[in-house]
């Protein structure tokens, strides 16, 4: 007997295990990954690492659940499994996260060293005895100088951030404050660690500096790295290239060109070249991060200049070095590609769905994957095609029931061609009336495709009876520079006329209720939704949604991102207030008639937590009906088990007052 399928709810989504991204042991066979269980009771999350077989063996769980067991990656000589967690070890309690290490046949795992400022992004060299990693340290200390400052720094007594920098705050923390990152190299078996950068003014990329910020050289001798040159950092500088030697610690300036940005350097397996991403960023600001290749006598050229897609790290270079794999869209789909260096052609290895990451070695291929359909999962590509190497939430998914999707075109903004996705409620049957949610990305230059979202989740929605339509609206990304480049300073007139084009396109269906339409979306499209507020004619929606959305341009200077404001919506407020003003929600309240249900969290420095409170005080001044959610603990994204089962349970009650 069939067991009864259940509606995909917010208490499914969390019981789901999340993999993350695999490493591949030297010799291709087993794959390491961190895997992280939530629990609703206990309302937080634990992670373990897990090592999954890609030539049929049954996966294995390598550490038990822990504080953080993350970014697992195999060295080079297949010895030991090294990660960051924070744990307790001989007494010893880990106050900032560390670096282990584990045999791979399991055992005890080993703290290696202690790093008073802890352990953040890290690679092996290739003689798998060091490891190079990212800690903040203050710029003016040496050495052990390093732990007592950090004790005085704890210990104080005033609670004040006191900075003179431009960039200082990213999405939900403040940065160290008076410190910066360092690149360290640290001995495995002793636990010694040098400062490669200590007494320099070399540093790492501020906006959370991870391993695509730089990159070891096979024979281990230079660390190639992305910097910023410029005095005062900003979160939009132009980086340049530079290569340390591990020995002498004496730098060198590769590339830097005021016109570009470039990022995420990457040797060769022959170390004469040096694959990395650039940005022509006096041709604009939105311009495509493109693959180009750095040779040893300083020349250096872009290959993807005329292939009209954005390159996205990590770079990895074929076993011959004539090609180079990576990531990237392709109309709300995230492939794997090869891009042959010779002839500059792109050819799709494996095809999404959605890419979420990918290892390669000794001919074996993993990518992290997902769809609407099904969470990240692995799978091993090899001749003979696609092979699942885990099955983790096989059981917990075949027990939900889940809703099809599909892809449709419609004529937007301009008469382009514009992209919606479809999920439809399990169960749709055309014969009947159906109520429809749009969802709205944020962004602007992000795109919705066949993924899987753990934040808004499609099929969630979908199970509570709605059909889901989002739209790729103009500006959104995948669709080519000049399709996402569109909207620039004239924020919200293409958006709204492609959103409302999908409104029409579904209106004309037989199945859909016409009553019982209604927008949500979060950050940019959660703007979106403000702006139509404003501007479409009340009864057309009965209802909004604004998670984090911006609602006022110039109060949105308080953000991390304000730099990006002037660029985007051509002119800063003070130079042009009425430009500035005729893309921004607050100017056109008093034609704000849709209940809203507006939702925020204070910890959210991307879009601060006064646009919607401004934004739901206007309502209420307005005599609006309107609902406010906000989280004292939450930022840009909800992220705590309990309070997302709040948040949809929000969401659900909301809209179901006018949709019932």
């Amino acid at each position: 007997m069939k067991r009864q399928s259940k509606a995909f709810d917010v208490d499914a989504l969390w019981a789901l295990d999340r993999i993350g991204e695999p490493s591949l042991s030297p010799d291709g066979a087993q794959a390491a990954a961190g895997v992280t269980r939530y629990s609703m009771e206990a309302n937080r999350a634990q992670s373990s690492l897990w090592l999954f077989s890609t030539l049929g063996g049954e996966p294995r769980r390598l550490t038990e659940a822990g504080e953080k067991d993350g970014n697992p990656q195999w060295s080079p000589r297949g010895d030991l499994i090294a990660f960051t967690a924070k744990r307790e070890q001989a007494g010893v309690r880990d106050e900032e996260t560390q670096l282990y290490v584990i045999p791979p046949d399991g055992g005890e795992a080993r703290r290696v060293g202690q790093v008073p400022t802890g352990v953040e992004s890290f690679k092996w060299f290739p003689d798998g005895r060091r490891i190079a990693f990212v800690s903040w340290v203050w710029p003016d200390l040496k050495g052990a100088a390093q732990a007592a400052r950090l004790r005085d720094f704890k210990s104080r007594k005033e609670s004040a951030y006191v900075t003179d920098e431009a960039f200082y705050r990213f999405w939900d923390h403040h940065l160290p404050m008076d410190r910066v990152p360092h690149l360290h190299v640290m001995d495995v078996e002793t636990g010694k660690v040098r400062d490669l950068f200590e007494g320099t003014a070399w540093e790492l990329s501020r906006a959370e500096p991870d391993v695509n910020c730089f990159d070891v050289s096979p024979d281990g001798r230079r660390i190639a790295f992305a910097f910023d040159p410029t005095a005062e950092k900003k979160l939009d500088g132009r980086f340049a290239l530079a290569e340390i030697d591990v020995r002498t610690r004496q730098g060198q300036t590769l590339l830097q060109d005021g016109d570009w940005d470039f990022a995420a350097p990457r040797y060769s397996h022959g170390g004469a070249h040096l694959a990395f991403l650039a940005s022509h960023q006096a041709l604009g600001h939105n311009h495509p991060n493109q693959l180009a290749v750095l040779d040893q006598q300083g020349r250096w050229a872009v290959f993807s200049e005329d292939w009209d897609h954005e390159v996205s790290a990590p770079l990895r270079w074929a076993e011959d070095d004539q090609a180079v794999y990576f990531a990237a869209e392709e109309r709300g789909r995230r492939h794997l590609w090869q891009f042959a260096l010779g002839d500059r052609t792109a050819d799709r290895v494996f095809e999404g769905g959605h890419v979420g990451s990918f290892a390669l070695s000794a001919g074996f291929l993993v990518v992290n994957h997902d769809g609407m359909q099904f969470p990240p999962r692995l799978s091993v590509l090899g001749d003979d095609g696609l092979r699942r190497i885990e099955s983790l939430n096989d059981e917990r998914l075949a027990a939900q029931s889940f809703g099809r999707h599909e892809e449709v075109t419609i004529q937007g903004a301009r008469g382009d061609d514009v992209q919606m996705w479809l999920t439809y409620p399990p169960g749709f049957d055309p014969k009947k009336k159906w109520p429809v949610m749009h969802v709205i990305h944020g962004g602007p230059h992000t795109a919705f495709g066949d993924s899987w979202h753990w934040r808004w989740n499609h099929q969630v929605f979908a199970s509570q009876g709605y059909v889901v339509a989002c739209v790729n609206y103009h500006g959104s990304s995948s669709f080519g520079h000049e399709f996402l480049d569109s909207i620039t300073g004239h924020w919200g007139e293409y958006e709204l006329q492609d959103v409302e084009a999908g409104t029409d396109w579904l209106l004309k269906k037989s199945w859909v209720d016409r009553k019982r339409v209604v927008a949500a979306g979060g950050s940019y499209g959660g703007y979106m939704v403000a702006w139509m507020n404003g501007h479409v004619k009340a009864g057309r929606y009965q209802a909004y949604v604004c998670h984090a959305g911006c609602y006022d341009w110039q109060a949105m200077y308080a953000d991390d991102a304000y730099s990006w404001h002037r660029k985007e919506l051509g002119a800063a407020y003070w130079d042009d207030p009425a430009r500035v003003a005729a893309q921004s929600p607050h100017a056109f309240a008093k034609h704000f008639k849709t209940p809203t249900l507006v939702m925020h969290g204070q910890l959210d420095y991307r879009v601060p937590d006064a646009q919607g409170l401004a934004y739901y005080n206007t309502l209420k001044s307005l005599g609006v009906p309107s609902r406010l959610v906000w989280f004292p603990d939450e930022n840009h994204w909800v992220l705590k088990p309990r309070n997302s089962r709040l948040w949809y349970g929000e969401f659900f009650n909301w809209l179901a007052r006018y949709t019932a």
